[in-house]
């Protein structure tokens, strides 16, 4: 691969208004909650009367016991907040955390879990929302696309197609669970936004390693219903095989995408400094990180504070290893996202100066250590 340096230039992180606690659910679906291990995140995440079988299903037991299998907070729509609201938000915080206009930006890049209409993705509508004058558009990899994105946008530029490219990716679970649905109490919403440009010395991207997951494809169905008004809707259902296929392909997934960047980037997983994983458990971290070989502290995990926000968390555990210092310039990290019907990745790149926007709450500063006062801002789009 070619070493002309790009990368992240800036990172913005934007969470919608409602946060719930684990005891809005207990005050509203006592019985669901007694009944937690016959409903679907129980099915979704158990030994399923078996024993443990891999790395997977040891860091998963300690959970089990947990009718909300470690989630402790989520974060869901508000009134008059979408998946648009929430993009258009990011944007404008990564553009301004890098000193940049709409105009700066050749190029946009958009994934969505899921966009707001059927059969059109988000990319022209926040296109115009934004009003940017060049070329946009949308990918899909499922909640891996946080690193696919990545990578698309450093070949862009390295290839001298553009210049500046922003990214933005959004996932909103809550339109498309049911909250009396127990699968729901581990997913959340959010968006993350970051502009790629080139980079200075040896930094950005030096190697990427993708594969599709074709095997999960039956993991999350699409089911379509109509509402309590007759109105038609999407609705995702775990499939049956969901339980096994997590827990049999998260290791080989793991390690093809993991050990094929280190490879790309022409490093060993001791010369990285920091470890990034699409946390979507609240196990997953420490999965990874027995998996690999690796220390826990070279890593970071923020599931309990905000559940499975999608491919948004690879940004979320990106923001905050930043904000909190756990990696600086010129530092080595690698990031790994995975999801169904999609694509698993992992980049390694060498950290160079990201700008960060203002951190979007501030109940997480005393779980993180965060010091001073980070208010959060509700600016529409």
């Amino acid at each position: 691969m070619s070493q002309y340096p790009v990368g992240i230039r800036s990172l913005a992180l934007t969470l919608p208004s409602i946060r719930r606690t684990n005891d809005y659910y207990r005050d509203k679906y006592p019985e669901l909650v007694e009944q937690a291990e016959q409903k679907s995140l129980a099915r979704l995440f158990s030994l399923a009367g078996s024993t443990p079988i891999n790395e997977f299903d040891l860091e998963m037991t300690p959970y089990l016991s947990d009718p909300f299998r470690g989630t402790i907070e989520r974060y869901v729509l508000g009134e008059g907040e979408s998946s648009l609201t929430l993009e258009c938000q990011a944007a404008k915080n990564a553009l301004q955390a890098a000193k940049l206009s709409p105009d700066d930006i050749d190029l946009m890049l958009v994934a969505s879990i899921w966009p707001e209409q059927v059969g059109f993705g988000n990319a022209a509508f926040l296109a115009g929302q934004l009003g940017l004058k060049g070329a946009a558009w949308n990918l899909d990899g499922a909640c891996g696309v946080t690193p696919v994105a990545l990578q698309t946008a450093c070949a862009l530029v390295r290839a001298g197609d553009y210049r500046n490219v922003l990214v933005v990716i959004s996932c909103t679970y809550s339109r498309f669970f049911d909250e009396d649905d127990t699968v729901s109490w581990c997913m959340s919403d959010g968006a993350g936004a970051f502009v790629v440009s080139s980079l200075e010395g040896d930094q950005g991207v030096l190697g990427t390693k993708t594969v599709h997951t074709s095997v999960l494809c039956d993991t999350l169905i699409p089911q379509l219903t109509e509402d309590k008004h007759g109105h038609p809707q999407f609705r995702m259902k775990i499939g049956k095989s969901a339980n096994r296929l997590f827990r049999e392909m998260s290791v080989d997934l793991l390690r093809t995408c993991c050990e094929g960047a280190v490879a790309s980037a022409g490093i060993t997983f001791e010369e990285v400094d920091f470890f990034l994983f699409n946390t979507a458990t609240a196990w997953f971290a420490n999965f990874c990180t027995r998996v690999l070989g690796i220390k826990q502290e070279r890593t970071i995990n923020l599931y309990p504070q905000y559940a499975n926000v999608g491919p948004v968390l690879t940004i979320v555990n990106m923001y905050y290893a930043a904000l909190l210092g756990k990696i600086r310039e010129n530092d080595l990290v690698l990031i790994y996202g995975f999801g169904v019907t999609g694509v698993a990745s992992a980049s390694v790149m060498r950290w160079g100066k990201v700008a960060l926007n203002p951190a979007p709450i501030n109940t997480i500063e005393s779980d993180l250590a965060v010091t001073g006062s980070r208010d959060r801002s509700k600016t529409s789009c």
